[in-house]
């Protein structure tokens, strides 16, 4: 992803969950995705995916089931 892209799905992402605190970070070993980062917590990654000349973007979570609430 280049440095703009990484910066509009940034403040995207900011707006659409209204937290400023998500990051976009790069990954050196894969140039077509970003981790996210919500404050210093990985929970994520943004994936670039251009196919037939359209461009998209997919934010991947994935949630340990130790990690979640019991119910």
């Amino acid at each position: 992803m280049t440095p703009n892209e990484t910066a509009r799905v940034q403040t995207y992402l900011q707006r659409k969950f209204n937290n400023n605190m998500i990051r976009l970070m790069r990954r050196p070993q894969a140039p077509d995705s970003v981790e996210v980062l919500l404050g210093d917590e990985f929970i994520g990654v943004v994936y670039r995916d251009e196919d037939e000349g359209e461009l998209s973007f997919s934010f991947n979570m994935c949630m340990l089931e130790e990690d979640l609430p019991q119910i």
